[in-house]
């Protein structure tokens, strides 16, 4: 299967391009905006198509040849204003949806953030990217297409742990956070995954492996 990743160059998206990579299933095709990333990822072997998502549907579809499913794990990040986060976190997404329904292309997995489908859960001082993440994970859900929808907890640069919880929406847990390789073996074992067909689930560290946890679904 080959998978485009958009947001390869990112933190998450990273350790996902190494897991495909070793898990002989999967083929892992980078979409970057930068050629230094392209050339980056070609010197590890990795295939990458340079687009940008502020470009339109029809620019973005046309790095979709030849792919059978998209992990969209792209970002404004952090040190962005709203408009940014608008435009990628949500603009973005949608159109990556849109150029994957066009191209036909029916796996699609997103990466979104904890707590994004419920507005009570929402952090006041991100409010604009919970509204980014709500909408697009929306608009995907409304697409027809064959959806995964990961909501990770805390992001942390740590090692793996390996063990994970998983559920429609977790509300109770000693643990709210998890390592962004973990988040990657998830989407790895997602992909292929019928349990994970048109499910939205939020994830942290628990005491499931990510198999175990996902076939519980």
């Amino acid at each position: 299967m080959n998978v485009l990743i958009i947001g390869a160059h990112g933190q998450i998206g990273q350790h996902l391009v190494d897991e495909l990579k070793n898990d002989k299933k999967h083929t892992p095709i980078a979409f970057v905006r930068k050629e230094e990333q392209v050339k980056e990822f070609e010197e590890k072997d990795v295939k990458a198509r340079l687009g940008n998502l502020e470009d339109s549907v029809d620019e973005i579809k046309k790095r979709m040849t030849d792919i059978d499913a998209v992990v969209f794990t792209a970002g404004s990040g952090g040190s962005t204003g709203a408009d940014k986060t608008l435009l990628i976190d949500l603009d973005g997404a949608v159109k990556a949806v849109e150029a994957a329904k066009a191209s036909g292309i029916d796996r699609f997995v997103m990466v979104s953030a904890f707590g994004a489908d419920d507005r009570d859960r929402w952090n006041d001082e991100l409010k604009s990217y919970y509204v980014a993440k709500h909408f697009a994970d929306m608009w995907l859900m409304d697409s027809k297409l064959n959806y995964t929808i990961v909501r990770p907890g805390m992001l942390e640069n740590k090692d793996s742990i390996g063990k994970v919880l998983i559920k429609d929406v977790i509300e109770e847990s000693d643990v709210f956070s998890i390592p962004r390789i973990d988040v990657a073996k998830v989407l790895t074992e997602a992909l292929d995954n019928e349990k994970t067909y048109h499910k939205s689930f939020d994830l942290v560290t628990g005491e499931d492996s990510v198999s175990d946890a996902l076939n519980k679904l």
